[in-house]
């Protein structure tokens, strides 16, 4: 249902945390859910999907809630494997049957889609060296140093 395309920028081990979150549409009474999260996967000998989280959530009659659930592990592995970034498959599951998960708009569920939260560690700061040595027709220096230039434009014309 969801797929999550990520900038080349991104490394790996630079993951502090992944959350998928997922807005979850009212049930009709008290329940239990069962928010399932699957990679998708190429059709091949009848396997589809590879189940990667499950999440048991008690939610009340009439309610919506956002929920979220750690995807860490799967984005590091799109990140070192891009090509096995198919998407995932978003199912949460009432009593009754009844998928609550919202992975399309329908009206008035505007800004309620899933969304990836991510967050990275910075990686070392560049550290500027010090821009040099000023030096004068005088000095003894033998590595490289700044001389002061003067220029006349008037020399020039």
């Amino acid at each position: 249902c969801c797929f999550f395309s990520f900038s080349p920028k991104i490394q790996a081990n630079r993951i502090v945390r992944a959350q998928l979150w997922v807005h979850l549409r009212p049930a009709e009474e008290a329940t239990t859910v069962f928010l399932q999260i699957s990679r998708l996967m190429p059709v091949t000998d009848g396997g589809r999907h590879i189940r990667i989280r499950s999440l048991k959530i008690d939610v009340n009659a009439g309610v919506t809630s956002w929920q979220s659930i750690d995807v860490k592990q799967v984005l590091s592995v799109w990140l070192r494997q891009p090509e096995t970034n198919w998407g995932i498959e978003i199912n949460a599951y009432d009593a009754k049957g009844n998928d609550l998960a919202v992975t399309s708009a329908e009206a008035g569920e505007d800004g309620l889609l899933p969304f990836m939260e991510v967050k990275i560690s910075e990686g070392p700061k560049r550290i500027r060296r010090d821009s040099g040595l000023d030096c004068d027709e005088n000095s003894s220096e033998s590595r490289c140093c700044r001389y002061p230039l003067t220029v006349d434009f008037e020399d020039f014309g």
